[in-house]
């Protein structure tokens, strides 16, 4: 078990619901919370693997972390998630919006089900899970929500198109609600990842070394060159960050997109 005392138990006391939290960034986030003494709602398809990150979390950080199935897709299974999540730990302080990005691709290769499923999973799945917990901190008088999105929103990606446009509608979403919200001492900001090291973005790196007809080493050699700190982030790192826009030390921080990318970003706004 991790010693707490120098994360200053930052979440005391508070519950953070995480979705998509089995692996990569939704865990990064998930166990920064953990280790400065929050209480974390997984949610993952799968309940060998969100239970396996759960019992990870209680093990390395003393934290409670409880694990739940919840498919980003499906309504009712994020509505029974946050009901679940709520009525085992009686409050939700925090929520990470989160689920796996739309397949690769350009134009010509998407049907209308792809736009469909795309839009069911990165647009949709933001606004049921906000919508879902937003009573509940209403109720209590404060909150902070955070979506995880894309660079994507700054630099459209050419291989991401299904992620490039409606990862951008998760960002106009959160900037609407955020002057709404703020009056009721609920804040809600975007978490931009750049290269970060996790299985989507070796995915995403093989699709683009096979289609170039490179091998996998020299196409990843290129992409930390174009990265001013020169490496991939980690999900630790990521994590961090996520967990500073949650917190209250981010009290006055509404509406806003942090870019966590080793400076990649090129872009002013």
């Amino acid at each position: 078990m991790e010693d707490r005392t120098l994360e200053n138990a930052a979440f005391e006391g508070k519950v953070v619901l995480v979705a998509a939290s089995s692996v990569g960034l939704g865990f990064g986030i998930a166990q920064a919370v953990a280790r400065k003494g929050g209480k974390v709602a997984l949610a993952s398809r799968t309940r060998e693997t969100i239970d396996e990150a759960a019992v990870a979390l209680r093990d390395s950080t003393g934290s409670e972390a409880q694990g739940y199935v919840m498919d980003a897709t499906s309504p009712d299974s994020i509505a029974k998630w946050i009901e679940d999540a709520h009525t085992h730990f009686g409050r939700i302080d925090g929520l990470v919006v989160n689920a796996g990005g739309p397949p690769a691709g350009k134009f010509d290769k998407f049907s209308d089900e792809d736009w469909q499923n795309g839009f069911e999973l990165t647009l949709m799945s933001a606004v049921r899970m906000i919508r879902g917990v937003l009573p509940i901190m209403r109720a209590q008088g404060s909150g902070s929500i955070v979506t995880i999105t894309s660079s994507s929103i700054k630099e459209p990606i050419d291989i991401l198109l299904l992620s490039n446009v409606f990862r951008s509608g998760v960002v106009s979403l959160v900037k609407s609600l955020s002057s709404d919200l703020a009056a009721e001492e609920i804040r809600i900001n975007n978490l931009v990842p750049g290269q970060i090291d996790t299985d989507r973005v070796r995915s995403n790196d093989i699709f683009k070394s096979d289609q170039l007809g490179v091998p996998l080493e020299d196409w990843q050699e290129k992409r930390k060159a174009m990265i001013p700190m020169g490496r991939y982030g980690t999900i630790e790192e990521f994590g961090e960050a996520g967990a500073f826009l949650l917190s209250d030390a981010a009290r006055y921080v509404t509406g806003a997109t942090l870019m966590v990318d080793g400076g990649k970003s090129k872009t002013v706004w």
